[in-house]
């Protein structure tokens, strides 16, 4: 039977049924969005700023980016050639069943005839800079090439017979095309790589959605291994690499990592305290956590169209924070007899909802970074933080409203713990301990090391990247995220700087520095230059008595001669169109909305990205996009401005301190969390740990949560021994989160884990200090 002091010590009944309105509008949103499955993505990109602001930046950024997203390349080896080629065409053909491939290449596929009549058409502007230079300038050197060319027997079959390219123009646009990797076709079409003396079968595919899309991922990976293990049952090998395979390997390592460090903190938690309280009843303490990740869950795809895994690992911590706002008033059940729940969340809201406003603010202080990543954490944070507040004031007390006697043993062993610590202040003074703390904080961060890398993001897959090694090394496929942008005003103006540019990057070729590119002016000559070679063509005739002495016709010369002159230049967009120009069709981006147009030059196998800074000077219209090399600028300026925002939000926190204990227990709340961020980061130093981005967003999660154990301790509701049992229970719950974070095999979310884990252990011990020196508050 619930009494009239009960009663009266009640929430306003209308709190209660606008949180059950809330709730109810939160299931029904949440179902909403998850209406055609779950709103996750492993795509990292999403995290990261935007690089390219402008129209032109985003589309040559998509198109680099677009094999990685949606290609998989698989090599299948066995001892025997014709049965390694089997063995590819029955994978090829499982993986075709599957519907999730959009194309899938074993063989050649090209249309033949549509190849040798662009090679006939277009056999000027497809000439090499070499050969032009030689036709021009050299024609009966050029003619002397050209009849070794016929009579030699290394040489390999042109697809234009020898009577429609007498002068061998054709012949020579055919086999100075760049040959993109090291895969060839059989005699029957198959596409093998030599490598290290074996031949390996190549099927290339390409998934019909992302790589970063929630199922496919796993689907893909499903039927690689599937292959992988057929395969080796037929004593084959078989290689495989693509970043749909990365995607799937993060995909199951974050929701493994989510679900088991949210399930086992959770279940420790209530493990805990079913065994200080003794009664089922308090298990009910889940619904906050739950409520507070249906609430930061909806808030993130709500913001931000979707959630992604990593946001949901870190999220999965969010468990250890939301349980501490019943623990507050649970915890005064060791004083606050006979227990009264409505009584102790009247005493305790005013910290709770001191607590809530300095969490958020902590928190949100981190959604103005330049980092999706963060502003993502940020708000998933904050967002359940509200929700798991709302649930633990106005949904809880009334479920735990039953007769509490907690296990005694606690209390007394806190009470023996602060007399301890005031015989150790009454012969040591907390000035010599500050002092002692500060040099120690001191020496450890003078050696903390500063590194950020996107590998550190993901999950490390040791097999997979030996793999992609591999078949970078087999195939001859090494592409790399550095690459040129070239603008210019015309097509032709967009040619001669790329050939410009061409002439460097052939220079680090030569050094080794650089495995191979692909630029649009290795395809396709300027217009100018073609009617050079026009101007030159009679010269050819004049020189091409050493053809004439092997019994050629004068006429059938002339007769090509003159339907060479009679062809028109060839723009960049008509050779584009044609079969020969597919390896090169991503690097035109076209004619912009000025009239400007704009191509790429990419990249293979670079081996030092150094040398690419400074190589475009003085070529106009050129511009590398080195995008590592702008996340470390971008990262060091985000630490810059997390720490800021994380200033200004400690001035926020200190002026919203004042409000109940003045300035100097402001300075001394405020101080313990600080004074805790700055030990951790000092025994990251000792530990020989780097500081990164997601390491700082863990001291800076330690400031806020810190603050939370100096109000409780600084209020003392029931009694410092009170308190600290709270404070106690309180960091154990929070560091059975955050502490399991270190364990997780993304080596940011470990480093970030550490973090908050060792300061939560500094803040614990120092909160006692933000206690008032005059005295106990009365219970």
């Amino acid at each position: 039977m619930t009494s009239p002091t009960d009663h009266a010590l009640r929430l306003p009944a209308w709190l209660s049924s606008l949180f059950f309105l809330a709730l109810l509008g939160l299931v029904g949103l949440t179902a909403w969005q998850w209406r055609d499955g779950p709103p996750v993505s492993a795509n990292l990109l999403q995290l990261l700023p935007s690089g390219a602001p402008g129209e032109l930046e985003q589309l040559a950024e998509q198109r680099v980016q677009e094999p990685l997203n949606r290609d998989l390349m698989l090599l299948v080896h066995h001892a025997d050639e014709d049965s390694a080629v089997a063995l590819a065409k029955e994978v090829a053909g499982n993986l075709n069943a599957s519907g999730l491939f959009a194309q899938i290449r074993r063989s050649v596929q090209a249309d033949l005839p549509a190849m040798r009549q662009q090679l006939l058409d277009q056999r000027l502007v497809l000439l090499d800079p070499a050969s032009r230079e030689a036709l021009i300038a050299s024609p009966e050197e050029f003619i002397q090439q050209r009849l070794q060319r016929l009579f030699s027997p290394f040489e390999s079959t042109s697809l234009v017979p020898v009577e429609e390219d007498w002068f061998g123009l054709a012949d020579l646009a055919q086999r100075r095309l760049p040959q993109p990797g090291h895969i060839h076709p059989r005699l029957d079409g198959a596409l093998v790589a030599e490598h290290d003396g074996q031949r390996w079968a190549v099927i290339h595919a390409q998934i019909d959605g992302d790589a970063f899309d929630d199922k496919l991922p796993l689907l893909v990976d499903e039927q690689v291994r599937a292959a992988r293990r057929w395969v080796e049952s037929q004593h084959g090998e078989l290689l495989a690499a693509g970043g749909v395979l990365h995607a799937a390997y993060g995909q199951r390592q974050a929701r493994e990592e989510a679900g088991l460090i949210g399930s086992v903190s959770l279940v420790a938690t209530l493990a805990l305290l079913h065994l200080l309280f003794r009664t089922p009843r308090v298990q009910l303490v889940a619904l906050p956590v739950l409520v507070g990740a249906l609430s930061g869950a909806a808030a993130c795809v709500a913001l931000f169209g979707q959630i992604h895994v990593l946001t949901l690992v870190l999220g999965a911590s969010l468990v250890g924070v939301s349980i501490d706002f019943p623990l507050h008033y649970l915890s005064k059940s060791w004083t606050l007899q006979p227990w009264q729940a409505f009584r102790a969340l009247r005493l305790t809201l005013p910290g709770l909802a001191l607590a809530l406003a300095t969490n958020v603010i902590g928190y949100l202080a981190m959604a103005f970074t330049p980092f999706p990543a963060l502003s993502q954490v940020a708000v998933f944070s904050a967002a359940g933080l509200l929700g798991a507040f709302a649930c633990a004031t106005c949904l809880l007390p009334s479920l735990v409203n039953v007769p509490l006697q907690p296990w005694a043993a606690p209390l007394s062993w806190a009470e023996r713990t602060l007399n301890e610590r005031r015989r150790l202040l009454g012969r040591v003074s907390s000035r010599w301990l500050l002092a002692g703390f500060v040099v120690f904080c001191l020496a450890g961060i003078s050696q903390v090391s500063f590194k950020d890398d996107l590998r550190q993001w993901v999950s490390r897959a040791p097999a997979l990247q030996q793999q992609a090694e591999r078949i970078g090394q087999i195939t001859g496929f090494e592409p790399t995220s550095q690459y040129f942008l070239v603008r210019a005003q015309t097509p032709d103006e967009l040619l001669e700087r790329q050939e410009a540019l061409s002439a460097r990057l052939d220079e680090l070729v030569a050094e080794q520095k650089l495995h191979g590119y692909l630029a649009l002016s290795q395809l396709a000559a300027p217009t100018i230059i073609q009617e050079s070679l026009h101007l030159a063509l009679p010269r050819l005739l004049e020189n091409s008595q050493p053809l004439l002495a092997l019994g050629m016709p004068i006429e059938v010369l002339e007769k090509e001669l003159a339907d060479l002159q009679t062809r028109p230049v060839t723009g960049l967009d008509q050779v584009l169109a044609g079969p020969l120009a597919e390896p090169w069709r991503p690097l035109w981006l076209g004619t912009r909305k000025d009239g400007t147009v704009a191509g790429l030059v990419s990249l293979q196998g670079l081996r030092d990205s150094s040398a690419l800074h400074g190589l475009a000077e003085g070529v106009g219209g050129v511009s590398l996009i080195d995008r590592p090399a702008e996340l470390n600028r971008l990262f060091a300026e985000t630490q810059r401005q997390a720490a800021f925002f994380k200033m200004l939000a400690a001035v926020l926190i200190l002026g919203l301190l004042c409000l109940p204990f003045g300035w100097r227990g402001a300075l001394r709340c405020l101080a313990v969390p600080l004074l805790a961020a700055l030990g951790s980061l000092a025994c990251l130093g000792w530990l020989g740990q780097p500081l990164t981005l997601f390491g700082l967003f863990g001291l800076l999660l330690v400031t806020a949560i810190g603050v939370d154990y100096a109000i409780l301790m600084r209020e003392r509701i029931g009694g410092a021994a009170v308190s600290l049992v709270g404070t106690l229970l309180a960091a154990v719950t929070t560091w059975l989160s955050f502490g399991l974070l270190a364990l997780s095999s993304t080596p940011a979310v470990s480093n970030f884990g550490l973090a908050v884990g060792i300061g939560l252990v500094f803040a614990f011990l120092l909160a006692p200090w933000a206690a008032d020196t005059t005295g106990d508050r009365a219970s």
